[in-house]
């Protein structure tokens, strides 16, 4: 039996209207949270439920991520199915490297009969990240095209033209980087998610509050929200490997040596939590896009702590 969705976090956005849904929750004009849980490598599902009662009531909706850093785990929808039932709203992820337009479509009308209705798409990183590097990357389409393939089940009919017996309602969702050196093919292709039906977007991590609102000048002609990416930092040496080795992400030099002065762990991840809740509040009180979307890895808990100190709960 499915719970009844819980009251979505009060007052993000100066009003205390309720907001059920996702959707609704846009349509409202509050400043949107969401966050992510990670499937488990295997069955046991103990830790994907303490993260939804940590969640509930801090975040408007969760993302279900997708074999995230191509490193097999449980089903995406399976997990969104999971948290649907535990009365969270899910945002299912999807990615175009492991199933062709068939198995996506198939996936997609499975999603909408178990009641997932929110949908964020995007092409996924290449097998040779993760830990089944043998396997063919499909990408058989590419996340405009998935995009275009949602646009069709909604309307009723499969992505060849075939009338669907019963037809989708999905919120659809992409990401895009805002930080990208050059900037230009990231725009192109916002404009053409929005175009292929993109409603909302989460975007990669961002750092500097000012490079993002170039970005978001540009974003802000089009009809579709934006949740800025925050990934939580740890300590000094993960914001480098960011800067090292995530292409698009640049964490500024002055929040590096913020976290290198910390003295121990549980400081250094405490000024992580510090600096994530100070972005969120400035996205916030200076009305900079429609909400984040948080990606606390490994330190879940800590987001309504994050949410708290930035004046949100």
């Amino acid at each position: 039996m499915v719970k009844k969705r819980p009251t979505a976090p009060q007052d993000y956005a100066g009003t205390r209207e309720e907001a059920v849904t996702l959707r609704q929750a846009f349509e409202s004009g509050a400043f949107v949270v969401t966050a992510e849980i990670g499937p488990p490598k295997g069955t046991d599902l103990d830790e994907i439920k303490r993260l939804i009662e940590i969640y509930r009531g801090s975040v408007h909706a969760v993302n279900a991520t997708d074999n995230q850093s191509a490193v097999m785990r449980m089903s995406s929808l399976a997990v969104a199915k999971i948290v649907l039932e535990q009365g969270v709203e899910p945002i299912l992820q999807m990615t175009c490297r492991d199933r062709n337009r068939i198995a996506l479509q198939s996936d997609l009308l499975g999603a909408h009969a178990l009641g997932v209705r929110n949908v964020v798409v995007m092409t996924g990183d290449h097998v040779l990240l993760g830990d089944h590097k043998q396997a063919r990357p499909v990408y058989d389409v590419e996340s405009v095209q998935l995009l275009e393939i949602i646009k069709s089940l909604n309307g009723g009919t499969d992505m060849t033209g075939n009338a669907l017996k019963g037809k989708t309602d999905f919120f659809s969702g992409a990401v895009v980087t805002p930080e990208a050196n050059p900037l230009e093919p990231q725009l192109m292709k916002f404009a053409k998610k929005v175009s292929a039906g993109a409603k909302f977007f989460q975007t990669q991590a961002i750092y500097d509050i000012t490079m993002f609102s170039v970005f978001m000048e540009h974003a802000k002609r089009f009809d579709a929200k934006v949740l800025a990416g925050i990934v939580v930092l740890k300590n000094e040496r993960m914001a480098q490997y960011l800067n090292d080795r995530v292409a698009g992400i640049r964490v500024p030099e002055e929040l590096v040596k913020e976290l290198a002065v910390a003295p121990t762990k549980e400081d250094k991840q405490n000024v992580g939590i510090a600096i994530a809740a100070r972005l969120i509040r400035q996205l916030h009180e200076k009305r900079i896009c429609s909400g984040v979307h948080i990606m606390a890895i490994g330190m879940e808990d800590k987001v309504p702590v994050i949410m708290k100190q930035a004046g949100l709960l």
